[in-house]
């Protein structure tokens, strides 16, 4: 991942709340067949493992090699940021767009599993992780047994066990004050949600 210093999330604190809060990825693989496969999948990361599951059908997960090299994409809040929006575009006019993002790269090793405990305990945690703030938390064990089990004949289980974490927050570190104020501002009358919560992540520091 191309990051220049000021973009850096470097506080692995940070980047594990930046992937909880999207909550899923982009899983990429190379096959054997030489070519990239990618399925965005809710994710889970627990200590140096990031857990998963396909939908059996989907054939991504039979081109995994036990051990093979694996990228998971994590994106956050994007917004288009245009430089009308900058004070030092009155002052000298040097101004051009771009785009204000964060993102986490997790790289590391990938394993299937088709293992219906391992599935079982994924999706309880996962569900428990998602439900968990809500007032009346639906369970997992709260759906008939037999149910389940039909569903999990239907998931296949993947893990990446990670080897390194990158964190970006793209949020114009590299302009003045007075340019961030405006893109703050001109990020907050637009009607997108995602421009909304990039002009939130403007205000503290992400970078750790």
């Amino acid at each position: 991942m191309y990051a220049p210093a000021f973009n850096r999330v470097d506080d692995e604190d940070a980047v594990r709340r930046m992937v909880a809060e999207a909550g899923a990825g982009e899983l990429v693989t190379v096959g054997p067949d030489g070519y990239p496969a990618a399925t965005r999948l809710p994710v889970l990361w627990t200590g140096d493992t990031v857990r998963a599951h396909f939908a059996r059908a989907n054939q991504h997960w039979r081109s995994i090699t036990a051990g093979s090299p694996g990228l998971l994409v994590v994106g956050g809040p994007q917004a288009y940021v245009s430089p009308s929006w900058y004070a030092s575009k009155a002052e000298h006019g040097r101004v051009v767009p771009t785009w204000n993002y964060t993102t986490v790269h997790l790289t590391g090793r990938v394993r299937v599993h088709d293992d219906v405990d391992w599935l079982r305990d994924l999706v309880t945690a996962l569900t428990d992780a998602h439900e968990g703030a809500r007032e009346h938390p639906w369970a997992v064990t709260d759906a008939p047994d037999a149910y389940v089990d039909g569903q999990l004949r239907g998931i296949v289980g993947v893990e990446l066990v990670v080897e390194r974490v990158e964190g970006k927050a793209k949020l114009s570190q590299n302009r003045s004050e007075q340019d961030r104020a405006g893109v703050v501002e001109g990020l907050r009358t637009e009607l997108s949600p995602a421009a909304h919560q990039v002009a939130e992540l403007m205000q503290p520091d992400l970078r750790g």
